[in-house]
């Protein structure tokens, strides 16, 4: 699959061979087109980062998300069926983001009860995207001699629902994000990244030896202008379940309204005619919808 060149890369520069196949992947696949017309693509150029799977944030999370959310080491072993302590000690997290295009955005910036088909597609058939890209990412680490899983496509990945954090999953795909710098949380429970907070993420865990990126922010909220000096609550007005408060993000009422109004198909029901899926709409017409809005520094106390 790899050439002889990028093979040496690999070994030169693993991070920036591996940021250069993934960016080719995103821009060459047919599947990152929409269904209908296979000249708009889903997503824009990705942002590509890693993290070290030995950040104690990994820890923290147990106690932030709950104590099954899995650390890289744990993901790792309970993929390859091996025990915690026959793992490699240095692991890493390819963490990436796809930022949603521009038309699709602006499709969506109009709606005031559900997305726009456009949307809709994006979420949909962008996240079977994601999935080969993970995919994807996976195979090349293989060939290039490295250990490597997607946790969120293994028999292990699961939601469910606790008091602390409503839906949540045992692994977290924004949180690694977090982890990597990408970005920080915002008020709807979404990620405000140098593109925005219109996009989605993906992740593998591996031991090619990688150097983190730096994160350059003070806190989890510091991209939020709500949380940085409570001016915005733009999120708050754009959502048609009452589901986000300056309290946060409802998570299970959320989803309460799109099972309402039938935004939630199962894959074997969806239609690309009749079928619509997600939301979205704290995502567009917001000030954090392309770009990070605050200036980083540090938030306000909450």
């Amino acid at each position: 699959m790899l050439s002889a060149e990028e093979k040496e890369q690999f070994h030169t520069d693993p991070a920036a061979a591996l940021e250069q196949v993934i960016k080719a992947f995103v821009r060459t696949s047919p599947l990152n087109r929409m269904p209908a017309t296979r000249d708009l693509t889903i997503f824009d150029e990705p942002l590509v980062r890693f993290a070290d799977g030995n950040d104690l944030l990994y820890t923290e999370y147990k106690t932030i998300i709950d104590p099954s959310h899995l650390t890289p080491h744990e993901a790792l072993a309970q993929s390859l069926g091996e025990s915690l302590g026959a793992m490699p000690s240095g692991l890493f997290v390819v963490s990436w983001v796809l930022p949603i295009t521009d038309e699709t955005r602006t499709s969506n910036r109009t709606e005031t009860k559900g997305p726009s088909r456009r949307w809709s597609h994006t979420r949909y058939y962008g996240e079977q995207f994601n999935d080969e890209l993970r995919r994807y990412v996976v195979e090349v680490l293989t060939e290039v001699g490295a250990l490597a899983v997607a946790p969120m496509l293994q028999p292990y990945f699961k939601t469910s629902v606790n008091e602390k954090a409503g839906l949540f999953s045992n692994w977290s795909e924004r949180h690694s994000a977090y982890a990597a710098g990408h970005g920080t949380f915002s008020l709807s429970d979404g990620f405000i990244t140098e593109r925005g907070i219109a996009h989605r993420c993906g992740s593998v865990v591996t031991d090619l030896p990688l150097s983190p990126s730096p994160r350059a922010y003070d806190g989890p909220f510091s991209n939020c202008l709500f949380h940085v000096d409570g001016s915005c609550k733009a999120c708050i007005e754009r959502c048609p379940a009452g589901a986000i408060s300056e309290q946060g993000h409802d998570k299970l009422k959320c989803m309460s309204y799109l099972r309402q109004i039938g935004y939630l198909p199962t894959s074997e029901a969806y239609d690309d005619e009749t079928s619509v899926f997600g939301c979205g709409l704290c995502q567009t017409k917001v000030p954090c919808e392309s770009r990070i809005p605050a200036k980083i520094g540090k938030q306000k106390d909450s």
